[in-house]
């Protein structure tokens, strides 16, 4: 999700905004088939990349953590940072179901993503982690510079957007013929939880990141065929066919330029350091 909706700059006073916008993604999206083909593809894509040895990764708007959870499971310490009180007690709630070893690898800290350079004290990290935000924000520019901040030398910046050259894709589709005339030559939307949402395009992103020192590697496209399915349909299992047609298509032109969303990885220059020190929450 992000920190957007579980855990925005911004919102309103007095509470916490999310809250009742993550228990909806949660259940809704995350916890849903086309939910589970998304970390998949961000967890396979985002490896393909990162060192063999255990890294050091930040979070940045990690909501309730599935994808700091899959890392800690391949051995990484991970940061989460996000916002939003109420995602990070989803996030502990998540890591006490798993085995000690994980948990003790990931590290919660409340605070939103421009500043989080700040109240992580300088830290540099060998991946930064920046999934599902940018949808909700006008002027990303504040954000993208935490994120290049946070990166140490050889770090990778791992960012997914939501797919402003294919806004017409999903209610096409689905076969909602008003929808998708409508998207055509816009980048906004109002997504499923009733928020308002924008679009990417790889190119600007990508000039983005270099213009921060972040010089631009890969990028794959996210849910091409399955993006219509509903809620309710069975969730795949590690094997099934449609997760490898997936894959394929996020790497591949022109399926990829027409996925939901994309995901793109770019570096800082320089060589890795050593990166061990793990979190503790």
């Amino acid at each position: 999700m992000g920190q957007a909706a579980g855990g925005q700059d911004g919102g309103v006073a007095g509470g916490d905004p999310w809250d009742e916008a993550g228990r909806r993604y949660l259940a809704g999206h995350e916890g849903t088939a086309r939910g589970r083909v998304r970390a998949h593809l961000l967890h396979r894509q985002l490896t393909a990349h990162l060192p063999p040895g255990p890294c050091r990764v930040v979070d940045v708007g990690g909501g309730a953590g599935p994808q700091a959870v899959l890392l800690a499971r391949d051995g990484h310490e991970v940061t989460l940072v996000d916002s939003s009180p109420a995602m990070l007690a989803r996030a502990a709630a998540r890591l006490a179901t798993e085995p000690a070893a994980v948990a003790a690898r990931v590290r919660l800290v409340e605070a939103t993503g421009q500043a989080a350079p700040g109240e992580l004290g300088g830290e540099r990290f060998g991946a930064v982690l920046c999934h599902g935000v940018l949808p909700y924000l006008d002027e990303p520019g504040p954000l993208l510079n935490a994120l290049g901040e946070l990166a140490g030398p050889g770090g990778w910046v791992s960012v997914l957007a939501k797919n402003a050259a294919a806004m017409a894709m999903r209610p096409g589709l689905a076969g909602d013929w008003a929808g998708a005339l409508a998207r055509f030559g816009t980048e906004r939307e109002v997504n499923a939880l009733g928020l308002p949402t924008r679009g990417d395009r790889v190119e600007d992103l990508a000039a983005a990141l270099a213009r921060r020192g972040v010089a631009p590697r890969a990028w794959y496209g996210v849910r091409l065929f399955t993006e219509a399915w509903p809620p309710d349909h069975p969730i795949p299992r590690a094997g099934d066919p449609v997760l490898e047609v997936e894959w394929e298509a996020s790497r591949r032109d022109p399926y990829r330029r027409l996925s939901r969303l994309f995901h793109l990885l770019g570096q800082r220059p320089g060589p890795l350091a050593n990166q061990p020190a793990a979190p503790r929450r």
